[in-house]
């Protein structure tokens, strides 16, 4: 069974950076897509961006575009997102997900995918 554990969330200024890290375990194929999603209140979780096993080949949503970095740690099987530049607008909950195959697209809807981590909140307020 695949399980997703988030971590690093927190409060941070306008302007400030912060790192969450997905720690993914239980693969049983090698072709997977790991991804963020985030969701604000009152509003849809939407798509951050993607990460894919096969060829580390990764994808953004338009909002996060030169702000937010997807990468790896294959030795330690965790994702991370590296975010700077934070403004209100990307509080939310952020949620890391699964899903086998080679498809990455940040725009794919949270149906596409079929595991979850917990959540970590972010706050972007002054």
């Amino acid at each position: 069974q695949v399980q997703l554990v988030e971590s690093g969330g927190g409060l941070v200024q306008p302007g400030g950076s912060l790192r969450l890290s997905c720690a993914a375990s239980g693969f049983t194929e090698d072709y997977y897509t790991i991804a963020w999603f985030r969701q604000a209140p009152g509003k849809e979780r939407e798509g951050v961006s993607c990460i894919r096993s096969v060829d580390g080949r990764t994808g953004y949503a338009d909002s996060v575009k030169g702000r937010f970095t997807i990468s790896r740690d294959n030795a330690k099987n965790t994702v991370f997102l590296q975010m700077i530049s934070l403004k209100p607008e990307d509080t939310g909950v952020y949620y890391c997900a699964a899903r086998y195959g080679s498809s990455c697209d940040p725009r794919a809807s949270r149906n596409d995918y079929p595991y979850w981590g917990q959540g970590t909140q972010v706050t972007v307020s002054s």
